[in-house]
Order: structure tokens, then sequence, then C-alpha cells
């Protein structure tokens, strides 16, 4: 399967409508959070709007400059998969949204507990193999490419590398953290922030079952 993957828009329609030809190529999508501008949530319902007008078929978490209200609306349209385990050609993808507890200034920002609370499906399920399943969390694993601010500091979760450590999924999705466009692993998992697509930055992803097994063929940053 290839996977157009993007995350934080941050109200950026123009972008959206320069990937069509991706969106065409793409068999789905995977939307890291962040549908609106920091500080005007209301830009979130025109972005999930548009986006999905472009695929049919979007699994989808929400950003930490998304309200937590304005879930609901992507449950309506059926791109979710916050708090659920959805499974779809073979694959399985769970998702957690909003961001750690940091400046206090977005509004939906969480305890890393709260952030893994959405992962519940899998961690109580009897499954013990996880290589087919995807996982999409706004808030980045710690240390990792994908967690680190100016400095050199690493912001993600430590409970969510845990967690990846411990359940193996095939790929990890993030974002949140603008300046750590990324491609790294986690033991066996890779893990992708494609960076924000406000800033035209986004990645594709290729994944193949052979001899029972998915592996990752592709993985790639790319930009507009």
């Amino acid at each position: 399967m290839k996977f157009l993957v993007l995350s934080d828009i941050h109200g950026n329609l123009e972008a959206l409508d320069k990937l069509d030809k991706e969106f065409s190529n793409a068999d789905a999508v995977l939307f890291g959070g962040d549908f609106a501008k920091f500080g005007e949530p209301e830009t979130g319902l025109p972005v999930l709007e548009k986006l999905c007008t472009k695929h049919d078929t979007i699994f989808s978490v929400i950003g930490n400059c998304d309200e937590p209200e304005f879930l609901p609306e992507v449950e309506a349209r059926d791109c979710s998969i916050e708090k659920a385990l959805i499974f779809n050609e073979g694959l399985a993808f769970a998702g957690s949204g909003g961001g750690t507890k940091f400046t206090g200034t977005t509004p939906f920002e969480r305890t890393e507990e709260e952030i893994m609370s959405d992962f519940a499906l899998v961690a109580e399920s009897k499954e013990t193999i996880w290589n087919n399943l995807i996982l999409i969390s706004h808030n980045p694993p710690k240390d990792t490419k994908c967690d680190m601010v100016s400095g050199g500091v690493h912001v993600g979760s430590q409970l969510l590398t845990d967690f990846i450590k411990k359940v193996k999924p095939l790929v990890v999705i993030t974002g949140h953290i603008h300046e750590s466009a990324g491609i790294d692993t986690v033991g066996e998992t890779t893990v992708i922030n494609p960076g924000a697509l406000l800033e035209g930055k986004y990645a594709h992803l290729e994944v193949e079952k052979t001899e029972d097994k998915w592996r990752v063929v592709k993985a790639e940053l790319c930009s507009l």
C-alpha cells in the first residue's frame, strides 16, 4: 500500500491543492494532526472539509492546536482513529491526538498518560504480534530524529517510546515538532515525522506484505 503522509497543515488550504497528484497516487492518507492555525481553531474545519474532498480513505488524529471539541467533526467524516483500532486491507490503525503539556497556550495539551490511554485497545489486546500496526500520534516518541527542538532537546514522550519498544508496530506517524521532520527507527519500527505541510513538507510511505509479514518498502521526506 502507498500512503501520503501529512501533518500540521495549520490552515494551509493552498498546500492541499498543490498535492492533487500525490493524493491520486496514494491508496490512503495518514494525517498526524493540527488542522487549525495556532490560536485560530475555527480554521480547522475548512481544512478538514477540503482534505476529505482529496481522498476517500483518511486515517487521522487531531493536534494540540485543534480544540478537543473538534474531534466529533473528524469522527463524523469517518476519518478519526483516536482511541480506536481500525482494520483495513490487512493493516491495523490506532491513533492518539493532542500534545504533551508545555506552554499551556494551545487548546489540546495532555499528560503523557492521557495520550497513551488512547492506545488502550492495542495495549489490552490479546494480540502479541503487531507487525501490521500503524500508529498515528501527534505527539512524537522521545529520543528520535522526530522530536528534537532547537538546542538539541528531545521533547517527545518517553511513555510512547516505551510502548513502541513493547508492541513493535510496523510504523509510527507523528508530527507536532515542525523543526524535526525526519525518519528514524525505534527498534524495528519506522518512525516518520513528515514535517509541517504549513511549510510545504510531507512524506511518502509504502508497505507490503511478503511471506505473512509486513515490511516498509519506502519512506521518504518530500517538499512542495
